[in-house]
């Protein structure tokens, strides 16, 4: 049976493999199509789409969209986006912009207080990354700042702290907006990591559905084999279909793999295909 991964990063944001590498490696895990979902960018698919017309990978063209819903931050994937359309290559320059100037804040601080970050480092060879606060953390690591990917996270980048502040982000209502009038797939991301509980998730799903939502990811690594059934059936309930990813970052994530997530996924080829079909594809 074929597999397939619909949640993959790549060091256009925060992973540390090049789409190239993304795709190669999903080849050589067996994997018959991925999803390219980097925050906020669209940076990597031209590269990435190359790859897999040279590997025979399907490559969906994908991106994750950071969102702030009543304090909390939640991430809506959007597959099969069109990164040439007018309106959204311009509603995700504007997104780049928001971040490049909280990225420059926070350089500034670090720097202040001593820690001598250069945006080089940051950026490790990839000039056009979108940084996010994974490269802060590897930086912070590599320097001795911190042990570990965590401890800089808990240390140094809690939203709020000293040299952390909190990123403006769009609406869920945006964001919604964004996908929709690009003709896309939009999916809500890992919903058991913001912790809102089972009436909120509810409440948060309903709300998306009125915005035009079309999938859910039920298959995450972060969520257990218990949650399955009870996401299954909040996704039928509101008419949703099932979406999966391991969310793989490369060695940001290292016990997070490319198709098998903490070991446990192995997502079958018609998840995609009833979303192709949803789509008319």
């Amino acid at each position: 049976m074929s597999s397939v991964d619909l949640h993959v990063h790549s060091n256009a944001s925060d992973g540390t493999l090049s789409p190239t590498q993304v795709v190669n490696l999903a080849k050589e895990k067996g994997l018959s199509a991925i999803a390219l979902t980097d925050h906020d960018t669209v940076k990597g698919i031209p590269e990435a789409v190359h790859a897999a017309n040279q590997t025979g990978i399907e490559l969906v063209p994908g991106i994750e969209l950071s969102c702030m819903y009543e304090g909390c931050e939640i991430h809506i994937l959007g597959l099969y986006i069109n990164p040439n359309e007018a309106d959204f290559a311009q509603a995700i320059e504007e997104l780049a912009a928001v971040r490049a100037r909280r990225n420059e804040e926070m350089l500034r601080r670090f720097n202040e207080g001593g820690f001598g970050i250069t945006r080089e480092e940051l950026t490790a060879g990839n000039p056009d990354t979108v940084i996010t606060r994974a490269h802060f953390a590897r930086v912070l690591v590599e320097k001795g700042y911190a042990s570990s990917m965590n401890q800089a996270f808990q240390k140094y980048l809690q939203y709020g702290g000293p040299y952390c502040m909190r990123k403006e982000k769009i609406s869920p209502r945006r964001a919604m907006e964004i996908l929709t009038k690009n003709h896309a797939f939009p999916s809500l991301a890992h919903i058991m990591q913001y912790k809102l509980g089972w009436s909120e998730n509810e409440k948060l799903v309903s709300y998306l559905k009125d915005l035009g939502l079309k999938g859910l990811e039920i298959y995450h690594s972060s969520h257990n084999q218990g949650q399955i059934p009870r996401l299954t059936k909040l996704a039928k309930d509101y008419g949703l279909l099932p979406t999966g990813g391991s969310d793989f970052h490369g060695s940001n994530k290292p016990d997070i793999q490319i198709g098998i997530g903490r070991g446990n996924l192995n997502l079958p080829y018609t998840l995609l295909a009833d979303i192709k079909k949803e789509m008319g594809r």
